[in-house]
């Protein structure tokens, strides 16, 4: 196997074979045609084989099933073989990506006439391209009644026309995607009054919504909706109601929305009981917030990602009332204003915890050791651009969090000393991510990998880059849209003096980091080869 044929008669052989299994599916109204030079094999096989077509002994629904394991582009070529495997093809499709174009239009009634069964269906535009418009989804929806996902990237001569039509004729949708698109809070409304099965609602950039007068609310979707993400929505708090009227909400992403969004966070703690995912990124709320959150007990993933107003207040009554809590991930921005003592009591009250990111805080000895002791389930520490981070510190996680699997470190003052501490303790450890840090050298990790063979131990050491978490692997966006929060309102009250300096630089700042891919996951790469969860890793 592998091997290339040495002799004339073995090359004979193999494609005496080849001609073979590629005459199996050829049917009889197609002659046979074979490679220069090899006619005498194929005459014979024909008269072997008698041309016939293995396939048609296989029925639909057999033939069916193994196309579903071909690629897209694999079904493309399959369905060019006859008219019955292009019919297969076509009845058993059910999912679909078009490039939405507005000359799609003439094609819709004769592509759904083929694709008949599609329930997913998914649409994209270029920006230098004119979309699709109302008509040609009015008629996708007539086709396509039984969607049961819809994605919509870039659309954007669609308007609340055709997305009541959807409502109205897709009643059995489940999921929505729509990003970049015009239509607007009509539009929205019209598919939440109707699909009552809806349960996934993401949202980005939509910007039909001109005014935070227009509000969307859960209409029939309110008992069946569980998950809902906004990202970058300059009138965000229109969909307040919809978050609110939620009684069923699991997951909720709110990324780089407009708004203050500490009244709705605290009106959700005492509606949305069943919140067990919270993502929070560059949004403007406060320990009010947080306040609101810690009402919601089952609550087991907590981001807290460069929200500049959150302390350890906030932290401190999330971890005191949400004792499930298994993920937090904390991005202080380095503005000092979450550290020990918030930690403290994650680790004191949270003792479920298995996977801790700290970016740009200021944790010590004091809260990692209350952590190691308390959190004896951590399997997945991330430790990046922290300055009190030392030998120290690596030498007491070694020493003490022996459950976990996976150590990020990035950006700290570590050096060969603490990484080879590692060589002896964590004994679960399976991967080690070095990135950054100045101290380290590429001994130490060729060390650490012969001491302990079994651990894979990534080593980076590149170009120092400025310990503002830009660089880290925590959370990574796509969009490079330039996104300016407000900050006008933003307050150091319970801030440290030495601080202040810092996050008044921070403030006059705070526009331009806004809009740059900032904050990144720092397990995003492990993601490919472990089953982690959805959302991070």
């Amino acid at each position: 196997m592998g091997q290339s044929p040495s002799t004339a008669g073995t090359a004979s052989e193999l494609n005496r074979r080849e001609i073979s299994l590629s005459n199996r599916f050829i049917s009889r109204s197609f002659p046979v045609v074979a490679p220069v030079g090899l006619n005498k094999e194929a005459c014979l096989f024909e008269k072997f084989a008698g041309g016939r077509d293995y396939t048609s002994d296989l029925p639909d629904d057999c033939l069916a099933g193994i196309f579903q394991y071909l690629t897209s582009g694999e079904r493309a070529c399959c369905s060019l073989v006859c008219r019955r495997w292009r019919l297969v093809d076509g009845q058993s499709r059910h999912r679909l990506s078009l490039n939405a174009k507005a000359e799609i239009l003439d094609f819709v009634p004769s592509l759904f006439v083929r694709f008949d069964s599609v329930t997913k269906l998914s649409l994209r535009c270029d920006r230098k391209s004119i979309s699709i418009n109302d008509d040609a989804l009015i008629l996708i929806s007539i086709r396509c009644w039984n969607l049961t996902r819809l994605k919509l990237r870039g659309c954007r001569e669609i308007t609340d026309v055709g997305m009541t039509a959807i409502g109205k004729n897709c009643k059995g949708l489940k999921k929505l995607s729509c990003g970049s698109c015009m239509f607007g809070a009509k539009g929205m409304n019209a598919v939440l009054d109707n699909c009552t099965d809806l349960e996934e609602l993401s949202v980005t950039r939509l910007r039909g919504v001109h005014d935070i007068t227009e509000l969307i609310g859960p209409g029939a979707a309110a008992s069946s909706l569980k998950s809902v993400c906004l990202k970058e929505l300059v009138n965000g708090l229109s969909f307040g109601p919809l978050l609110i009227g939620t009684k069923m909400l699991k997951t909720l992403k709110l990324i780089r929305c407009m708004g203050d969004w500490d009244k709705i966070l605290e009106t959700m703690g005492s509606t949305s009981t069943e919140l067990t995912e919270i993502h929070l990124e560059k949004i403007q709320v406060s320990d009010v917030g947080l306040w609101g959150i810690s009402n919601c007990l089952k609550l087991e993933t907590l981001h807290i990602v460069k929200t500049p107003e959150c302390s350890n207040f906030g932290l401190v009554s999330v971890a005191e009332h949400c004792k499930l809590l298994r993920k937090l991930h904390i991005d202080g921005w380095r503005t000092n204003r979450i550290g020990d003592e918030g930690l403290v009591s994650v680790a004191k009250h949270c003792p479920n915890l298995q996977e801790l990111v700290l970016i740009g805080i200021y944790p010590t000895s004091l809260s990692l050791l209350a952590l190691a002791s308390n959190c004896q389930r951590l399997e997945r520490l991330a430790l990046c651009g922290i300055g009190t981070i030392g030998d120290a510190e690596i030498e007491f996680i070694a020493a003490k969090c022996v459950a976990l699997k996976k150590l990020c470190i990035k950006g700290c003052p570590v050096s060969n000393t603490g990484i080879e501490a590692l060589a002896w303790g964590c004994p679960n450890l399976v991967k080690i991510k070095v990135k950054k840090c100045r101290r380290v050298t590429g001994q130490v990790a060729d060390w650490l990998r012969e001491r302990r063979s079994s651990l894979a131990v990534n080593f980076d050491e590149g170009e120092i880059e400025p310990l503002d978490g830009s660089s880290s692997d925590v959370g990574a966006q796509e969009s490079g849209m330039e996104f300016h929060p407000i900050v006008s309102q933003v307050t150091m009250a319970d801030a440290p003096s030495s601080s202040n300096n810092r996050f008044t630089m921070f403030r006059t700042k705070f526009g331009f980091f806004a809009g740059r891919n900032l904050v990144p996951c720092a397990f995003r790469r492990w993601s490919n080869s472990d089953n982690i969860t959805r959302s991070s890793m």
